[in-house]
């Protein structure tokens, strides 16, 4: 009989501490998330004054301003981790054309307003790629926690799910063609 209080004591144990673990590894994925999350605000708020600047340079470039305030619109609105990672992924792509429109424009290039601009935005992305990395590590550690015995009996029992990696698109995976 005592063998059996120890026994049901231990897994009672187990179930404590492996729960507590699957919460704290959740937990540290949504920090992860927010990280990125202030990031994406801090590019959010740059984008109006960087397009500001170009118009004024490329006024007949409309359609590109057009296209990276949809972006920037859909990236805010997006609710879901998933619609939340496409957005972003267009939103980056649609930037890589503003800047490639600001290309043909020196007088823009040499604008003390646009490099400060640019170099902010510069700063930022950098950033969003270091929170991307350590929130996919998190991601990863607690995937891992939900899918391998014994813990994902307890996660299955207490509803823990995957989470969603924060991954490249096809387009930025592609390697940049250099023209000279």
């Amino acid at each position: 009989m005592t063998t059996l209080w120890v026994i049901i004591v231990l897994v009672v144990l187990w179930a404590i501490g492996t729960y507590g673990s699957l919460v704290r590894l959740h937990q540290r994925v949504k920090e992860a998330w927010a990280d990125i999350d202030v990031q994406l605000k801090r590019r959010y708020n740059l984008i109006p004054n960087l397009v500001e600047t170009v118009k004024g340079y490329a006024a007949h470039e409309k359609s590109t301003f057009e296209n990276i305030t949809t972006a920037r619109s859909q990236a805010m609105q997006a609710t879901s981790g998933q619609e939340k990672i496409k957005a972003e992924n267009q939103l980056s792509q649609t930037l890589k054309s503003l800047f490639a429109v600001a290309e043909n424009y020196p007088q823009l290039k040499a604008s003390d307003n646009f490099k400060k601009l640019q170099d902010e935005l510069t700063d930022t992305e950098d950033k969003i790629q270091a929170s991307r990395r350590f929130y996919n590590g998190n991601v990863r550690d607690y995937n891992i926690s939900v899918k391998v015995f014994p813990k994902n009996i307890m996660a299955q029992l207490f509803n823990f799910k995957p989470e969603v990696f924060f991954e490249a698109t096809e387009e930025e995976k592609e390697v940049p063609q250099v023209k000279f």
